[in-house]
């Protein structure tokens, strides 16, 4: 698998050998690793007008201080950034449980310390193509919701019945226009939308 390009791999431990040793693995699989040696560190950076921008995730150690990497988890699924910045957790064998409970809830997937090299950088580089579909999708979206935004409210009414299938002589029955004046918003919700027809304009905002 070819590595992604502007990548990035938070490492969050409170152990320094081991964040050496994961930041000097992803380098030597041409990946970026940033440290941080607690949760409390990496939510500091979260918090503080963080976006992903480019394909990331998370290398999260499950037993931390005050704050535990479960806990840290719950926060980036509460500042919208689980499917942008999947999570991998790095646990020991007492924690197995717990690891396979946080993938239940949504985690990308757990390592069981120690771990493979070679099984681990595969997980992230699949973590990473996952966080890249992620952004994409979101981008997508917020493409067509801006599109949708420049609507107007009677561009709006059109699409809503052409999208019901109704024909250009119904919507103008039900909108009490003319046919002509229906032709021209289904014309200009077309050239808006960046669709040349209803079914692509369906498939669109489906």
């Amino acid at each position: 698998m070819e590595p992604i390009k502007n990548a990035t791999v938070y490492i969050v431990d409170d152990d320094n050998g081991v964040r050496d040793a994961l930041a000097w693995l992803l380098r030597s699989r041409h990946l970026l690793g940033e440290c941080f040696d607690s949760a409390e560190a990496f939510d500091a950076r979260l918090s503080s007008r963080f976006s992903v921008t480019s394909p990331s995730c998370v290398l999260l150690d499950v037993r931390m201080g005050a704050l535990s990497g479960l806990a840290m988890f719950e926060k980036i699924i509460a500042y919208g950034f689980q499917a942008t910045l999947p999570v991998i957790f790095l646990t020991g064998h007492a924690d197995v449980p717990t690891a396979v409970a946080a993938v239940q809830r949504g985690a990308f997937d757990f390592c069981e310390k120690p771990f493979s090299d070679n099984a681990l950088v595969d997980r992230v580089e699949q973590a990473l193509q996952h966080s890249a579909q992620a952004l994409t999708q979101h981008s997508h979206v917020s493409s067509v919701q801006s599109r949708l935004d420049g609507l107007t409210e009677r561009e709006r009414d059109v699409m809503r019945l052409v999208l019901n299938g109704l024909p250009n002589k119904l919507v103008a029955d039900q909108l009490d226009i003319s046919v002509r004046t229906v032709e021209v918003h289904r014309s200009r919700v077309f050239d808006k939308m960046g669709v040349k027809s209803a079914v692509e304009l369906a498939n669109l905002l489906r």
